[in-house]
């Protein structure tokens, strides 16, 4: 079996998502493999080359994992011919700059999301990949989550009927005082780019989208419950940014969805992340690994009496939805496709205009809380793009 290597530039892996999910579980993951198998039998083995502005982190890095590229020089990076492909992990506010450099340098792109801090910005960044000819990509993993490619089959299927609404709840306590932080100190900072609205309306709008229908409006309300909290080095500060959303959507089809997101509470449900569907003829609830329903015939006649007690345990009347193959890492899994698409042009929708429509919900949802009001998602292409 023949297998070709590929070299990836990966900015910003020192910190907590680059350095978890995109470096040791998707990259390192895959070498370990053998390479990612491409449709003609051959295998593409990636070869990371780490890039970063603390040396002592990089070469620590480098040296747990066995990697024997790092750099703090991208344009260095950026000029070698063996670098096909370039991936940003940094934090928001300086993920376009260097995600314009390497498309000017003809590298495929490939970077998190949100991909850019402001529309106009995203949008950019999508006409210069289009106009380079260069491959590009956004992470939206919670697409490749288990229990929402169940999910996703379920709707295909016709299972819901006429899907009605959408209720999910996204959370969990992150501790305002006590180090080492869950969530890094710049999540809570406007200046900075922090906010929930901005890092969790970008997957929504992805969700919403690929699994049910397009958004056509939202109505969103942030809230900074914690107004004070520590940095990094255990000094406090001020928080200037939201860390909890309450959005309602309205998609095509007249689906309702709400949805919840919120870094300050605790945890009463089956997952950090659990989504509610309701249509006619039966309902679903997804975590992140698991699914369950009900339909129609098994859905109880519900009778409200407050003066005695609930005769039903209405969780009993809900059935796992079998799984029939395993799943990687969500993470992972996006990066296999990527690489397939690099190598061998295969499909792959999830590009920087898909990233573009993600900051578009997200600049509404903060335009909604600071105006109070309804607001219409107009569509976006490649047409805008140009025109940004």
């Amino acid at each position: 079996m023949t297998t070709r290597t590929i070299g990836i530039i990966m900015n910003g892996v020192t910190g907590r998502m680059g350095m978890h999910q995109h470096l040791a579980r998707s990259i390192m993951a895959i070498r370990e493999q053998g390479g990612v198998r491409l449709p003609d039998g051959s295998s593409l083995m990636p070869e990371p080359i780490l890039v970063g502005r603390d040396e002592q982190k990089l070469r620590g890095l480098a040296a747990e994992h066995g990697i024997a590229h790092w750099s703090t020089d991208l344009a260095r990076c950026l000029a070698d011919p063996a670098a096909a492909i370039y991936f940003d992990a940094q934090v928001t506010t300086r993920r376009a700059v260097d995600v314009k450099a390497a498309i000017a340098a003809g590298k495929h792109v490939y970077c998190e999301k949100p991909s850019a801090a402001d529309l106009g910005t995203a949008l950019e960044l999508a006409r210069l990949a289009h106009t380079a000819g260069v491959k590009n990509g956004v992470v939206q993993d919670k697409l490749f989550l288990p229990g929402l490619l169940t999910l996703k089959r379920l709707v295909d299927s016709g299972y819901f009927g006429r899907v009605l609404s959408v209720r999910g709840e996204f959370g969990y306590w992150v501790f305002e005082d006590t180090l080492p932080l869950q969530r890094p100190s710049w999540n809570y900072r406007r200046e900075d780019g922090g906010g929930i609205i901005h890092d969790m309306l970008c997957h929504w709008q992805y969700v919403l989208d690929r699994i049910f229908a397009p958004v056509r409006a939202v109505s969103c309300r942030g809230a900074i419950h914690i107004p004070e909290r520590i940095d990094e080095q255990g000094h406090p500060y001020r928080c200037t940014a939201e860390d909890a959303a309450y959005a309602t959507f309205e998609l095509d089809g007249g689906i309702i969805a709400q949805i919840n997101s919120s870094w300050d509470v605790r945890v009463y449900r089956d997952d950090l992340f659990v989504l509610q569907v309701d249509g006619t003829a039966g309902s679903a609830v997804a975590g992140l690994r698991q699914c369950k329903t009900q339909d129609r015939a098994h859905t109880p006649r519900a009778i409200w009496n407050p003066d005695l007690p609930n005769p039903h345990s209405f969780r009993d009347g809900w059935l796992d939805v079998p799984d029939p193959a395993g799943h990687d890492n969500a993470f992972k899994r996006q990066w296999e496709l990527f690489l397939t698409h690099v190598a061998c042009d295969t499909p792959f929708p999830w590009d920087l205009l898909a990233g573009a429509r993600g900051v578009q919900l997200a600049e509404l949802g903060l335009r909604s809380w600071r105006e109070r009001r309804w607001l219409d998602v107009p569509a976006l292409s490649l047409a805008e793009a140009g025109d940004a």
